[in-house]
């Protein structure tokens, strides 16, 4: 049953997912609701403060590990969840700084995004059905914990956007330059598919277009950047402007 939980029709289907590595899964416990705790006997014996919390683990020799895992070195824990179930307050985001992703394919991407998140203290990311799994084991691992303080939605965003009371953002080869562009401590940021960027039927639903430049202008570089990094430093200047 574990192993199946890497595709995505057997998690909509049960409902699960799976947690893997040490840090992960330490720092998920307790943000979702615990089905089962795979390990190995030396790995719970290490950790003596899960011992009084009411897990019962499910202990399992290294070559069972090897099996269920989707590492090429497996980790000595695994975390089956519960997939929880998240509502859109339209009214609750427009008081935020909220993330948008159209159709961003690559779970380590969505990870690195959502640890991203995390880091500035963005705690709702909506996604088009089109996105990558939150929940596939890849995007989990990249979140590196970060998946239990940053809540991921999944919706029509053409529906929502319009509904959301604030400065919509989106990031374009053709936009101002961050740098130049006046920004508030709230809004959505929308972010592209890693080769086709934002499509056409939401850019128009976009307030102010935004570019990273990059530097010197003149000289020759690369076509972007990673949806990832992208992300990461918009944030960073939106915080920025926060201290200033």
């Amino acid at each position: 049953m574990v192993v199946s939980l890497d595709m995505a029709k057997h998690r909509r289907q049960t409902g699960l997912f799976k947690a893997e590595g040490t840090k992960c899964v330490v720092d998920t416990l307790g943000s979702f609701d615990l089905k089962y705790l795979i390990c190995l006997d030396e790995w719970w014996k290490s950790h003596e403060k899960l011992h009084c919390v009411g897990i019962d683990p499910i202990i399992v020799k290294r070559m069972d590990m090897e099996r269920m895992s989707t590492l090429s070195t497996p980790s000595p824990v695994i975390a089956v969840y519960e997939i929880p179930e998240r509502s859109i307050n339209e009214t609750d985001l427009s008081e935020k700084l909220v993330i948008a992703l159209d159709t961003v394919q690559d779970p380590g991407n969505l990870g690195t995004i959502v640890r991203a998140a995390d880091w500035f203290g963005v705690t709702d990311l909506i996604c088009s059905h089109e996105t990558a799994d939150i929940y596939n084991p890849k995007s989990v691992m990249a979140t590196m914990g970060a998946i239990s303080r940053v809540n991921v939605h999944y919706c029509d965003l053409s529906e929502i956007l319009p509904k959301i009371d604030s400065t919509i953002y989106g990031t374009f080869l053709d936009g101002e330059s961050i740098y130049d562009t006046e920004l508030s401590h709230k809004g959505v940021i929308v972010m592209g598919n890693e080769g086709r960027g934002i499509s056409d039927s939401l850019a128009s639903s976009i307030d102010k277009r935004i570019l990273i430049p990059s530097y010197p202008a003149d000289r020759v570089t690369s076509e972007s950047l990673n949806v990832g990094v992208a992300t990461a430093i918009v944030l960073s200047e939106f915080r920025r402007r926060t201290y200033i």
